[in-house]
């Protein structure tokens, strides 16, 4: 897929395909000629799906993507980087964000990115001339990654822009804001548009074919966005779907299965990619040839976070030290995350002990901003993996990230289950296939211990900061970072959306919206 993305992009860098009003007001009028002369035939509509999936993956120019600010929000990550200049992860650390300040106007401009050129494929692929089945399907998907980029954009923003249909530039003056309800019913909608779809497969198969969304991961999304809303019942039924009927066993309709081995998750090797516990993955590709001088971060397919997360100045001592790169000391891991792990069996699967090392005099490395010697092992880029494909090497590894995982399904049924009133048996079942996969015996169905699960298990991999947000505790946990309940629960509008526009600044932020 990966390969028609640089040609689409360019053919389409001068339509309607961008987020912001300004970028809107920058139009020439030969890209909406352009925009209505393409999508003819299954070439165009294929690519166009293409150029909507790439923009999940995208990575801000100043280093931002989701994960790593939801690590950085979080009580188990402070922001690190070489200093006070690394702001986005800093401001998101500390909660010293303003809209003019904070990695907020690149997450408002990937989430419309993907937004606009999902609508320009739904609107206009139903015309072209091209297998029915295989048209039904990519409007599928194309209903499935709307959904993806609002229910992002909502966590983040709650009070945005609703489009289901792409505008001209000069309609952007007068756009305003949904209503939260609004949009997560829009959400719903287009997931169960996705789902009821029969040429969505529940599964995919093929290798070329690797990444594109399925029926499993549309239940998935649709579970989580259940979730947010409380709606216990509904996630629980979603997610079963998904899990399956026996926990731990293989689902034999979307063919989900939990690893056998929760190490190789995250050893960056390709082998692992894509397997039968991913349930939405984020495809990186060592071949991009991302460089410096060719767009930086922003024009890259690499992962950038493996070079972020790694240890400066990482150098073995001995033949025995761990076979890391050195890197940027980005996302330093909490002395509280390091204490709740460190007796678990997942310990070392997700931290490195660097001052344990240098102590030792297997490895030496240079402290960065907000040291702890704890680094994300789950992220730190290997030397088994180094990138042979062109370009700047920091900007091209090919580590794949998990947005959505079997493990993390388990847990989220086990949860809707019990704060619903749900079958207890089930919820136990669900928790107890997680815990066993790492050696460890059943626990019972109580919130305390899926909490606890849900860190332990997906540490490092952005989902803490929205648990502690939609559980209620975050006041709790970050207050002494700087967190202020009935504020940073979301981000502020960025400055640049509110400008010559009808967009309003959220209560939470000092607005009226």
């Amino acid at each position: 897929m990966k390969n028609y993305i640089k040609y689409f992009i360019a053919v389409t860098a001068t339509g309607v395909m961008f987020s912001s009003c300004k970028d809107f007001l920058d139009i020439k009028p030969k890209g909406r000629d352009l925009e209505s002369n393409y999508y003819k035939n299954e070439d165009q509509v294929f690519k166009g799906l293409i150029a909507a999936y790439d923009v999940v993956a995208w990575q801000g120019g100043i280093l931002t993507n989701k994960e790593g600010v939801a690590m950085a929000a979080s009580d188990d990550h402070y922001g690190g980087g070489e200093g006070a200049g690394d702001g986005n992860f800093v401001n998101m650390d500390k909660f010293t964000l303003t809209p003019a300040l904070g990695p907020q106007e690149d997450l408002w401009s990937r989430g419309y990115q993907g937004i606009f050129r999902a609508n320009i494929l739904i609107e206009k692929a139903p015309a072209a001339e091209m297998d029915a089945g295989r048209k039904a399907r990519i409007i599928a998907e194309a209903k499935t990654l709307r959904a993806y980029f609002y229910f992002d954009l909502v966590r983040w923003f709650k009070n945005i822009p609703l489009y289901t249909s792409n505008i001209t530039a000069s309609e952007m003056y007068n756009v305003t804001q949904a209503s939260p309800e609004a949009v997560y019913a829009q959400i719903e909608t287009d997931l169960k548009e996705a789902i009821a779809e029969p040429n969505l497969p529940n599964m995919v198969t093929a290798a070329d074919e690797r990444g594109r969304f399925s029926k499993g991961t549309a239940h998935a999304l649709l579970g989580k966005v259940y979730l947010f809303q409380e709606k216990w019942t509904e996630a629980a039924a979603e997610f079963a779907e998904v899990n399956g009927s026996t926990p731990g066993q293989e689902n034999p309709t979307y063919g989900y299965k939990l690893l056998s081995d929760y190490g190789k998750l995250f050893t960056g090797d390709p082998a692992n990619k894509f397997n039968s516990e991913s349930v939405l993955e984020i495809f990186h590709t060592t071949t991009s040839g991302g460089s410096w001088g060719g767009g930086g971060v922003a024009a890259t397919e690499g992962n950038i976070m493996n070079i972020m997360a790694g240890p400066r100045g990482y150098s073995p001592v001995t033949a025995g030290a761990p076979d890391y790169y050195s890197g940027w000391s980005y996302w330093p891991v909490t002395t509280s995350l390091f204490n709740a792990i460190h007796f678990d069996p997942r310990y070392k699967y997700t931290i490195a002990n660097l001052d344990s090392l240098k102590a030792n005099g297997i490895a030496n490395y240079t402290p960065g901003a907000q040291n702890t010697g704890y680094f994300i092992a789950k992220w730190i880029a290997r030397n088994s993996n180094l990138p042979t494909g062109g370009g700047d090497r920091d900007l091209n590894w090919g580590q794949n990230y998990y947005d959505i995982r079997l493990a993390d399904t388990y847990l989220m049924e086990a949860e809707a289950i019990v704060r619903g009133g749900g079958n207890a048996s089930r919820a136990e079942a669900l928790i107890a296939a997680v815990r066993a996969r790492v050696g460890l015996g059943p626990v019972a169905a109580t919130m305390d211990n899926i909490k606890r699960e849900r860190r332990l298990e997906l540490a490092g991999e952005g989902q803490r900061w929205f648990d502690l947000v939609r559980w209620g505790d975050a006041a709790a946990v970050l207050g002494p970072e700087g967190f202020v309940a009935g504020k940073n629960e979301i981000l502020p509008i960025p400055l640049r959306e509110m400008d010559n526009t009808k967009i309003e600044q959220s209560k939470e932020w000092g607005g009226t919206k």
